[in-house]
């Protein structure tokens, strides 16, 4: 059934007034501790000034949600699916009594719907890729006063009240920019920028980085942006058409849907510039495979298993252990001419697989036939 966005509205409105007026005998939301973390190898913070949270200890096993929003591209079904892959582990499952999947797609009224009726069933963490930055002040609120654990990872929460895991989004989107300025030595010319979601943090961060390289004092560069979703099939049609429009471009930075990218490019007979994009195996292959034809690329991300890092922490804070307010997770790098075989891409992985997704410091490591064995189905 597709609930209409006056339907959603009112189902967050519901679950607020449930919360509300349950709101005193339910528990407390974290206490600010002192440092450090529970496992400072894994559970690094996100600067000096990180303040840590430790909630009440509760008895296990939990019942966990994922509150996914877009679905529409290969790093979010990848993402589903680890989900999936790392609940079934056996040290994992032994910790989660239900695991519940749900994606809303763009419909943020319905995310945070979703949201606000796992708060008032009970559920002991929620798990978020958030549609916005800045909408989930209140839901936050409930779920603290309600002590649910709520950790948002990848597009993470724009508030000091709730965990966030994430790479350094704005510094990958700086790295990118830096990169291309380095390899255009004109320091000139016409850049494409492929976006990714809009209104999303990691779109709105990523962008922002970019630009403060490649607007830097002494640059002369113009920009072109077009909306590539984060998505292959996408991001492809966006370039093809900006290309038929501007003719040439003096490099390139994507988002996500590299590998489309790319191949718009080969496709319509551009010369190759250089590319900075994310980490999917396809883009990566393509950048070892024309490299001497003047591919240069810059590869750089993290991947879909940062939703199992997103989980663990909260199993952590569930227990009673004490965690950052805000994990920062290490960033996958590879640029020219470092790009080798079955270490930085895997030539019999399919193209929309994407790389990096170990954290070897939380114990967590992915082969590709645990994740893609699982449905990215919600449940």
């Amino acid at each position: 059934m597709h609930l209409t966005k006056h339907m959603t509205t009112l189902l967050a409105g519901m679950a607020a007034l449930f919360c509300a007026a349950s709101g005193p005998a339910m528990a407390a939301g974290p206490q600010i501790v002192s440092g450090p973390s529970a496992d400072p190898t894994c559970f690094k913070p996100w600067t000096d000034k990180t303040k840590f949270f430790k909630w009440a200890k509760k008895p296990g096993p939990y019942r966990i949600a994922l509150a996914n929003g877009f679905i529409g591209n290969t790093w979010r079904i990848q993402m589903i699916k680890t989900a999936k892959a790392y609940a079934e582990q056996p040290d994992v499952k032994a910790n989660i009594k239900e695991f519940k999947v749900i994606s809303t797609g763009e419909d943020l009224a319905a995310q945070i719907a979703a949201v606000d009726n796992f708060i008032a069933s009970g559920y002991d963490a929620i798990i978020i890729n958030a549609l916005s930055p800045t909408a989930f002040n209140a839901a936050v609120k409930r779920a603290n006063a309600a002590g649910v654990v709520l950790v948002s990872f990848d597009n993470t929460l724009d508030t000091e009240d709730a965990v966030a895991v994430n790479v350094d989004q704005l510094g990958m989107g700086k790295k990118w920019g830096e990169w291309l300025v380095k390899n255009i030595p004109s320091h000139s010319g016409m850049l494409l920028e492929v976006r990714g979601v809009a209104g999303n943090s990691v779109d709105r961060d990523r962008h922002e980085g970019v630009h403060q390289a490649t607007d830097a004092p002494g640059l002369k560069f113009q920009t072109v942006e077009v909306v590539g979703k984060w998505d292959d099939g996408t991001a492809q049609k966006a370039v093809a058409d900006a290309i038929a429009i501007h003719k040439h471009f003096d490099g390139i930075t994507v988002q996500g849907g590299s590998t489309g990218t790319v191949q718009a490019m080969i496709d319509a007979r551009h010369p190759f510039v250089p590319v900075g994009g994310e980490t999917e195996n396809g883009f990566r292959k393509l950048c070892a495979a024309h490299s001497q034809e003047g591919l240069k690329c810059a590869s750089a991300g993290t991947g879909p298993a940062q939703v199992a890092v997103a989980m663990k922490t909260a199993i952590t804070a569930l227990k009673g252990e004490i965690i950052p307010q805000s994990v920062a997770l290490p960033l996958a790098y590879v640029e020219d001419p470092n790009f080798k075989a079955d270490q930085d891409y895997f030539p019999n992985q399919a193209d929309n697989f994407f790389v990096g997704n170990s954290f070897p410091t939380c114990g967590i490591n992915f082969t590709a036939q645990e994740i893609m064995g699982q449905s990215q189905a919600n449940q």
